[in-house]
């Protein structure tokens, strides 16, 4: 038995890419970034962040390009999938995505209430302006309070 199956929630790092494929279906890239928090063996707070390439394909891609925004948190479904290629110099290029079965738009808040620039509420920005970390503050998560 196999299974390749990714379940991802995290933020938009930019504005979704829609493009038409020659066949005149709609193809949608998305960024997104999920963090991970933990203490450390001497009690410091730990964060990471790891960064998604997704790909929606058909009537998910038009509705993703139309309503998502930079900052907006989403739900992603979907299968890896890692394709190759040659570039100009002839050097083999790879890159991994998840290809989306099911998208679903999570709330606006980290969008909408930072203003038009779509920067994530609580974020901490760099000098160059692209994502470091997010502040989820120290409180403890309860079990009970995850919706799934």
């Amino acid at each position: 038995m196999y299974l390749n199956k990714a379940y991802i929630i995290g933020n938009l790092t930019r504005d979704p890419e829609v493009k038409a494929l020659p066949s005149g279906s709609k193809v949608c890239s998305l960024a997104i970034a999920t963090n991970r928090v933990w203490k450390d063996a001497n009690g410091a707070k730990q964060e990471s962040v790891e960064y998604h390439n997704v790909v929606v394909f058909g009537r998910q891609a038009e509705t993703s390009g139309q309503y998502l925004k930079k900052g907006q948190q989403v739900m992603i479904e979907g299968r890896i999938q890692t394709r190759s290629w040659d570039d100009q110099s002839g050097q083999k290029k790879y890159r991994t995505e998840i290809i989306a079965d099911s998208v679903q738009f999570g709330s606006k808040t980290g969008a909408g209430s930072a203003g038009d620039t779509g920067e994530v509420k609580g974020a901490q920005m760099s000098s160059d302006g692209k994502l470091d970390t997010i502040d989820y503050g120290d409180e403890e998560i309860n079990i009970n309070d995850i919706p799934f």
